[in-house]
Order: C-alpha cells, then structure tokens, then sequence
C-alpha cells in the first residue's frame, strides 16, 4: 500500500484512504440522510425527509397476501431469481405504465431493480465515463447528483422555471458544451411534480425537450416515482408514451405502496434493457423474489388504484395544509411552488438569507427541513430549501410552518441589525409558481408575474 497524506501533510485516520478507486472520492453524503437522525426525533416537525406515509396502508391486507405467497408460492418466492425480474411482475408494471399513457410498454422491456435509484446507477455505469456530461433540470434529486459523482460524471444543471425545464436554456447548453467538445450522454429530469421543487413540465415543453435531446443524440432518463400521485385525478403523460426510442422511464412503488418493499424498474428500448440486465447480474446476481412476488400478489389481489386514491387525497390535504400555513406566516419576500402533485414544496427565501447557516437554528427551534444547496452540483441554492409535506399530519405541519416562520423573521432580523440585506442575489434560485400572488398574500406588485427563465440559474 502507498501511504499518502492529506493536503494539509497529517496521516488519515482510515488505513486504507489511499488505495480507494478515484472514483471512491465523489461518494459523498447525501444532505437529506445526514438529517434523518435529527429529524427522527418526536419533538422535532420534520419537513425535510420525502417519506411515504404508509401507515395509510391497509396493512391487514398487505399481511394477508404475504400469508399468502409464503403458503402457496413459498418454494419459488425464497428461491433465486433472475436479473430481469419476476415475468408476471414486469406484466403488472406494463398495466401500471398504461395509466400514464404508456400503452405499448412489453414485458421484456422492463428491469426490475431494488427500486428506481439502482435503475438510475446501472444506467450510469453502462453509458457514463469518466468526464462525461449529464444534464439535469437545476435544482434536481440530491441522490442523482451523488450518483452521477460516484461514476465521475461532470453535472450540469439547466435553468428551469414555473413550467419546467426551459427548452431554449436546454439548447444553449447543449450548443456550448458541444463547442468545448463535451459529451452529453444523459439528460435526467423528474418532470411531473419533480423533486425538489414540486414543479411539473408542461406538455408543449415536454415535446420540444425530447425533440431538442433526439437531434442532440442524448438519451432522456425520465423519473416518475410521483407521476400517479396527481391531485387533480388525472395522471400526466408520460414523456417515454411518446418517444419509446428516446427515453428510459425509471418508476417504483416506494410512493405508491410502500418504500420498504424496494421495488422499482427501468423500461427502456430492447438494447439497452439488455444492458441493464448484465450490469444487474454483476452488481447483485438477481433481485429479491420474495418481494417481487409480494407486489405481484398485491397488484393482482388487491384495489390498489382505490389506495392510490386515498394518498393522493391524503397528500392534498396535506400541501393545503402547508400552502395555507406559509401564506398565513411567512415573511415578505419568501415565495413558494405550488404543486399539483407529489410531495414537494420548494420555499425561496428573502434575499441575503442563507438557508444552510439557518438550519441549525431551526432544529434548535424543534423544526428540520432541506436546505437547497443539497439539490445543485456546484453547492448553488442557498437562499432556497425544500418542504416535504407527505408524512406529518396537517397539524404537524402547520406547527412546523409557524416554527420555520419565527426562525426566519428572527433570522431577517438578526441580518437587518448586523448585516442589511443585499439589494440582489446573483445565486438565487427561485423555481416560483407562475402566479407568486398565488402563494404569496404579502407580495406588493398586484400584476400577476409571469414565469422568468432566470428564476433558475443556467450552469
């Protein structure tokens, strides 16, 4: 071993830090886990994890069709199975992708995985090398940037706005990184009440995005974990329902049944599937069958689109919640999304406020949430945090709102005396809903303000 030294010139703790792959060095901690311990704590309100309320799971039921499988299916439900997944699951995720327009879907293309986020490495690792590019809507899901530095991916992030990705920032980005002779190989976006900021594309966008990525020769990883949890009752189509070639679509039942079952998927065109197959067999040989087969009997046996209405019921009553309490709270010049979906509410704050320096007087004030810079590659958002409004009950979060209020007007306070606000912030991130009076009572401009490409920053 080659014993190496730190910049500073000490010895590192660990034996072996210098023998870990390059590689090894974009691993790194994602911001949301390093709060769950904290968050976890009953007297804090925590609006910062993403995590399902499934105590809302009729859960006699699901203990039922376990029963079941182990007494009727039990010798092929211990037993290996293949990379692939289970032939009678992938037919039920094909019924499930038709909800969403996705209507051609074939069993043999589809990729069970131990949920969306090992799709989302296995295709990393079989299209990514070293240097390469991948594009992502600004902010994006914290996990995605960690995996793309763990295969030393260089992550660029596109401007969004209140309708999503903006297709002429997307083709700016792609005109200048070709005159640096970059490679694009992947552009990642979570569409449909994305994550962080609750935003959903819109479909004239969602043309134009698939059109700009065919011509540009960059495939489109499209994932949908919240795309059937809609409030208005009619899911959103899905971008892969109309370039089957273009697109590999990621989904999972962590939001719609349970996270602990583990279960997700890629569908994606006949060869890269292939691809996906080998990469799973190297990483873990084959998937749980046990829980494969446990969907598989819930799909089947159980009124599973009647339970995904009661959590998107759940969950609307949840963001009114939230929506009403920052309307009622929040400080002037605090503006929020207004989501029609899923679990996010992305909250931008006054200018010259740090989000990040803020949270521990949050916690201390019993109330968590994510800070933005979590959600960008380069450390950007930190005027900015993310709510998750899916697990407290509505008076959790309310209470919850009241606290985070209190830290703020504290906060401006505090800056006001010892540091006035700065007239601009060029870091700003701000992906507002297209009507902020709708969200802000406080604002002073009666116009309603039209969405701006600058509300996220292009990098």
């Amino acid at each position: 071993m080659v014993r190496e030294h730190r910049a500073d010139g000490t010895e590192p703790t660990d034996r072996w830090w210098g023998s870990y792959a390059a590689r090894a060095s974009g691993m790194i901690a994602s911001e949301v886990r390093a709060l769950f311990a904290v968050a976890s704590r009953p007297e804090i309100v925590s609006l910062a994890g993403g995590m399902p309320a499934v105590d809302a799971l009729p859960l006699d039921a699901v203990a039922s069709t376990v029963a079941d499988l182990v007494t009727s299916r039990g010798r092929v439900a211990l037993q290996y199975g293949s990379a692939q997944g289970d032939p009678e699951l992938r037919a039920r995720i094909c019924d499930v992708m038709a909800m969403e327009g996705i209507t051609d879907a074939h069993p043999d293309n589809v990729v069970v995985t131990v949920g969306s986020q090992q799709a989302l490495d296995l295709l990393t690792r079989v299209f990514v090398d070293p240097g390469d590019v991948v594009l992502t809507e600004g902010p994006t899901y914290v996990t995605a940037i960690n995996t793309f530095a763990a295969y030393q991916a260089r992550v660029v992030h596109v401007s969004m706005d209140g309708d999503g990705l903006v297709p002429d920032a997307l083709r700016e980005t792609l005109t200048r990184l070709a005159a640096e002779g970059a490679r694009v190989k992947l552009l990642y976006t979570v569409p449909t009440f994305q994550n962080p900021a609750g935003i959903t594309l819109t479909a004239s966008r969602r043309a134009e995005v698939l059109e700009i990525c065919r011509r540009a020769g960059v495939l489109v990883v499209e994932d949908n974990p919240y795309g059937l949890l809609s409030f208005t009752g009619e899911p959103v189509r899905a971008m892969r329902a109309d370039d089957p070639d273009g697109v590999v679509y990621l989904g999972s039942f962590s939001k719609t049944l349970a996270p602990g079952m583990r279960v997700g998927w890629a569908l994606a065109p006949a060869p890269v599937a292939a691809r996906l197959v080998l990469a799973a067999e190297s990483a873990i040989l084959s998937h749980s069958m046990f829980t494969q087969l446990a969907v598989e009997r819930y799909l089947a046996t159980q009124p599973w689109p009647e339970q995904i209405k009661a959590f998107r019921e759940m969950y609307r009553d949840r963001r009114d919640a939230m929506l009403t309490a920052l309307a009622e709270t929040m400080p002037a010049g605090a503006t929020w999304t207004r989501p029609e979906g899923g679990f996010f509410i992305w909250l931008t704050l006054p200018d010259g406020v740090d989000a990040k320096a803020m949270l521990p007087r949050a916690i201390a004030a019993r109330v968590a949430y994510v800070p933005g810079t979590g959600f960008y590659a380069d450390g950007s958002g930190r005027n900015a945090m993310r709510l998750s409004y899916c697990y407290p009950p509505p008076e959790r979060i309310r209470d919850g709102v009241r606290r985070l209020a209190d830290v703020l007007r504290a906060e401006i306070s505090l800056r006001q005396t010892f540091a006035p606000l700065a007239t601009t912030n060029p870091r700003a991130t701000n992906p507002r809903a297209t009507n902020p009076r709708a969200t802000n009572p406080r604002a002073t401009d009666p116009r309603p303000a039209a969405p701006r490409t600058s509300d996220f920053r292009d990098q």
